[in-house]
């Protein structure tokens, strides 16, 4: 069994469980809060996750590809500029957030303090993504796969023991249910700063490069930069989505209250289901990106290839047995969170969504190592202005309303899913059935 697919492995166990867990986690949440706390809870995590995403300047991919690529004499420089580059970045940030987030209006219907966990959230994810970066460019897996099962792990019975513990209001409830995610990143970030900390004294003991710190930020920002670019967009089209999907429903004539209980069956349920068997392929990602960059650094055809056929069989088979388990048991699986038949319909008519989404992240993996990042974001631009012009004018229906939408949401996937794969394909010189036709790079 070669590196790769022992260390997707790994991470492929431990993500399971760590899923295991997130689903409980829904579970809980689902009951908790009900469907409108449930649609309001889902409404807010993609504002957080927008944020969350700006502070990581993805640095765990630009890091990682920068470590795959060079010698092990370079990483103590490396690292050390990427340190000095994270607190400024992280101080700038937090003063930018602090002045602009209370006039931010989606917030206005949540606790007060939920403003103050985006805040503290901001430095955890920047020094936990340099962490994370250095540990994946190295293929130290293990400790990838180890937090993110311990951060489920401490978000679960987080909110088993307030939530038994005591009785709140919606707003606390929800208050509750976002801090004990900053808390379990907090617990996870201690672990991997400590861990990374011990790494780098060693690698300041022994053989090192000198790098200048203009070539580092050349570096690093030559892939944050268009990679931050790309997951802003998608945390922004996640953010505006609630709203597009309210704003379609009531033009097709729902009330306010019922648009938010179907979007929080849709997002909260069908696609918490649906989404379930995608971390394999966020363990193929997190393999793909350093394997790739070290392949085409190398300008290694044969190996770009051989990592091309194995994640795509990978999540060809897992896709298609997932997808199929799905439809044929929507109804209990959803009834785990509530009892309606609208979920079920929603999960058995988006399986094109999430069948090619198992696609597209092993792909948009491929494409980071590639170098072709840029390519990536229009990608997703173009296929998320096809697929939000069609849920908006389908949604508005009357007769369609949530079927358009996902017809919409459909459409936009297979699209995006396309562009990649003849994208990779031409870069490589192959053709879509895989064979060589010449070297592209």
């Amino acid at each position: 069994m070669n590196s790769f697919v022992r260390g997707t492995l790994l991470l492929v166990i431990a993500a399971f469980f760590g899923e295991c867990l997130e689903f409980f986690v829904n579970m809980i949440l689902a009951r908790e809060l009900g469907e409108v706390g449930m649609g309001l809870y889902m409404s807010i995590l993609p504002i957080i996750f927008l944020i969350v995403t700006i502070a990581s300047l993805e640095l765990p991919i630009s890091i990682s590809k920068f470590i795959a690529e060079k010698k092990r004499e370079t990483h103590f420089h490396m690292l050390k500029h990427t340190l000095f580059i994270t607190i400024c970045f992280t101080a700038v940030f937090i003063a930018v957030t602090m002045i602009f987030l209370p006039y931010i209006p989606v917030f206005n219907g949540y606790h007060p303090y939920v403003k103050w966990l985006v805040i503290i959230l901001i430095p955890i994810v920047s020094f936990s993504s340099i962490a994370r970066g250095y540990f994946m460019g190295i293929q130290h897996m293990g400790k990838i796969a180890l937090t993110n099962f311990v951060k489920k792990v401490a978000q679960l019975f987080l909110l088993l023991w307030v939530y038994q513990s005591f009785q709140f209001d919606l707003q606390m409830a929800l208050f509750i249910a976002l801090a004990t995610l900053v808390a379990s990143e907090l617990l996870v970030c201690t672990y991997l700063v400590a861990v990374y900390f011990i790494h780098f004294h060693m690698l300041g003991k022994g053989p090192k490069q000198f790098l200048d710190g203009k070539v580092v930020r050349k570096a690093l920002l030559s892939v944050s930069l268009p990679t931050t670019g790309l997951r802003l967009f998608h945390s922004l089209t996640h953010a505006i989505q609630p709203f597009l999907v309210k704003a379609a429903l009531i033009g097709a004539g729902f009330s306010s209250v019922m648009a938010t209980e179907h979007y929080g069956m849709l997002a909260g349920v069908a696609m918490s289901i649906g989404f379930f068997p995608a971390f394999i392929g966020h363990s193929l990602m997190t393999m793909l990106i350093p394997n790739v960059s070290e392949a085409f650094a190398e300008r290694d055809q044969y190996r770009l290839v051989r990592l091309l056929k194995q994640a795509l069989m990978i999540t060809f088979l897992y896709g298609t047995i997932s997808i199929v388990a799905m439809y044929l048991f929507a109804e209990p699986l959803t009834h785990l969170f509530f009892h309606s038949t609208s979920a079920a319909n929603y999960l058995k008519l988006l399986w094109p969504y999430f069948l090619f989404h198992f696609f597209i992240i092993p792909m948009q993996a491929y494409l980071i190592g590639l170098g072709l990042v840029k390519d990536a974001l229009f990608h997703n631009i173009w296929s998320h202005l096809i697929s939000f012009a069609m849920m908006y004018l389908l949604g508005s229906i009357d007769f369609l309303n949530m079927e358009g939408i996902i017809i919409g949401m459909n459409m936009g996937a297979v699209l995006l899913m396309l562009m990649h794969y003849v994208t990779i394909c031409k870069r490589l010189g192959i053709s879509v059935y895989f064979m060589v036709t010449r070297l592209s790079y």
